[in-house]
């Protein structure tokens, strides 16, 4: 007699009328290496109990079947909050270019729990064909949408995206234009492996230093008055992206959008544009900087001496002699570091910022 298969043993468990036999089925399941589960599993998701449908989508999620795309997709629409949770998670971990069919059709979906579901699934992916479609989301009227939308196009890394991603600087809502800043940073490609690695959307994005193809393009001039304009932008946090994003620009047109922003009421912004200023060696801020030795953000007076230092500042040696003194220790060793760069001239030699 066949010895029934894995697959076949589990939906026979599955039909038992009592839902906690149900899911000690699906709780004592660790052998995955049965293809076939797919199909006892996807039909487990539309079970009555909704411990049961959780169960089953967290071992879809380590299937990663294309398969069992549609049935994760209705799960988007459950009535429990934890199911819907459970059907995202789980898509985010299919692979295979079947999916993306119908991941593009789940990206109309009235929901836009739904539509942000899918747009984060085929970032997954990477699949070109999702390009068209993902900047149609960027008109979505959910900000949610839209955001998520922005950071998929910063995985596709489609330099022709960037017209599209540029208009969001623009976006009526905060947390968009935060990404747009980040994402057009991306495009050169080198922050994408580190925005999948991290989970940290924007700390990746700003750890890469990829705005070197975007920022260089015949147009760049024209996309640094756009992120300068974004110094004044109501929310601190674009303000702060914005600072980071021309540091790295390697035009002189931002030194002086820079220099004025150290004059902005949050502190954070005018760290940033400080470190900025030092990496394009904006030498006609030393005296900015100066200034903000005198701070009483022990966060600000360090940002200021590094940048001195950078800018080999000689002007700068008496007041940063006047910080080996500081109550905070990172002051300090900032300041001694500037010191002997000046000193000796230590450091990087070339000079971005023409100002």
């Amino acid at each position: 007699m066949t010895q029934p298969s894995l697959a076949q043993e589990l939906e026979s468990a599955l039909r038992d009328p009592d839902p906690g036999a149900r899911q000690l089925a699906l709780a004592q399941l660790e052998d995955l290496s049965d293809p076939e589960l797919i199909h006892p599993l996807v039909a487990a998701v539309r079970d009555e109990d909704p411990t049961v449908r959780a169960l089953a989508l967290g071992h879809l999620e380590d299937l990663g079947d294309p398969r069992a795309v549609p049935a994760i997709l209705g799960a988007l629409e459950d009535e429990e909050t934890h199911v819907r949770e459970a059907a995202a998670a789980t898509l985010r971990e299919i692979r295979g270019s079947e999916a993306v069919p119908y991941l593009i059709d789940a990206m109309r979906h009235e929901r836009p729990f739904v539509r942000t579901s899918a747009i984060v699934a085929l970032r997954e992916l990477r699949d070109p064909r999702a390009l068209a479609h993902l900047e149609g989301a960027l008109e979505d009227p959910v900000p949610e949408v839209r955001r998520e939308a922005v950071l998929s196009l910063a995985y596709l890394r489609r330099p022709e995206s960037a017209p599209a991603l540029r208009a969001r600087l623009r976006d009526p809502d905060a947390q968009v234009r935060q990404v747009a800043v980040g994402a057009l940073d991306a495009l050169s490609g080198g922050a994408l492996d580190a925005l999948r690695a991290s989970g940290g959307a924007l700390d990746a994005l700003r750890a890469s230093g990829g705005a070197v193809d975007v920022l260089r393009a015949p147009d760049a001039p024209a996309l640094v008055e756009d992120f300068a304009a974004l110094l004044s932008d109501p929310d601190w946090r674009v303000r702060v992206e914005a600072a980071i994003v021309l540091g790295r620009s390697a035009h002189g047109l931002a030194a002086p959008h820079l220099r004025s922003a150290l004059d902005d009421g949050a502190w954070q912004v005018r760290k940033e544009s400080a470190l900025a200023l030092g990496r394009l060696r904006a030498a006609s801020a030393a005296p900015d900087l100066i200034r903000l030795l005198g701070s009483d953000l022990p966060d600000l007076r360090k940002a200021a001496a590094q940048s001195l230092g950078e800018l080999r500042a000689a002007s700068a040696e008496a007041p940063l002699r006047g910080l080996l003194g500081d109550a905070d220790v990172e002051v300090r060793k900032a300041a001694s570091r500037a010191l002997d760069a000046i000193r000796t001239g230590a450091g990087r030699h070339e000079t971005f910022a023409r100002d």
